[in-house]
């Protein structure tokens, strides 16, 4: 195939999609709250009700916070299930969608974080259908044009944007696949049965 005929931007949606579709989603299926919010050492930072964390910050606007700290703790605290769901839907998605979608604004303190692996599970899912509803519609000038000042680095094209996202898409998630991983290793299962 000529890559002057390539679609570009069926291309980098299918990369994503293929991934999320065949991969990440069905890893996600089940996700327990017990998994959302455990953590396996102590002083983890996560997602949980407000006022109840030790962490330097604690950002959000409804009943649940995240945890942060400026700057960052060296090393990077260990962070839960919850904590990285929280981050890919606000600081990876919703805050791009905004940005560039036209969606609501959205950051880390305004956010209303999920106080359960469902409701978690559907703001990924809603954020993932308003960013790949957006990248579709950019067509081929859209992706040359540059992202501009909503993103550190002005002068990078929308496709290197696209193509960054994903990696922290996928990046994140599998974390996420890891972490469930470790849980159903470490975890008793309910009722003495195996897991």
């Amino acid at each position: 195939m000529n890559t002057d005929e390539l679609d570009w931007n069926r291309t980098l949606c299918e990369q994503w999609e293929a991934h999320w579709n065949d991969q990440l989603r069905p890893r996600l299926d089940g996700l327990t709250d017990d998994e959302y919010f455990w953590s396996p050492v102590p002083d983890a930072w996560s997602v949980g009700p407000r006022g109840s964390s030790t962490a330097p910050i604690q950002a959000g606007a409804g009943d649940f916070t995240i945890d942060f700290a400026i700057p960052q703790p060296v090393p990077a605290a260990f962070t839960t299930i919850a904590w990285r769901l929280g981050h890919v839907i606000v600081g990876v998605l919703a805050t791009r969608n905004a940005a560039h979608f036209g969606a609501p604004a959205a950051s880390y303190e305004s956010w209303e974080y999920a106080g359960s692996a469902a409701t978690a599970l559907d703001q990924l899912e809603a954020q993932l259908d308003i960013w790949l509803a957006g990248v579709r519609g950019l067509g081929d000038a859209g992706l040359r044009a540059p992202i501009g000042e909503k993103e550190p680095f002005p002068e990078a094209s929308m496709a290197d944007l696209v193509l960054h996202i994903h990696r922290e898409l996928i990046h994140h998630l599998s974390e996420v696949c890891l972490l469930r991983d470790l849980y159903r290793h470490t975890q008793p299962a309910p009722n003495g049965a195996t897991r």
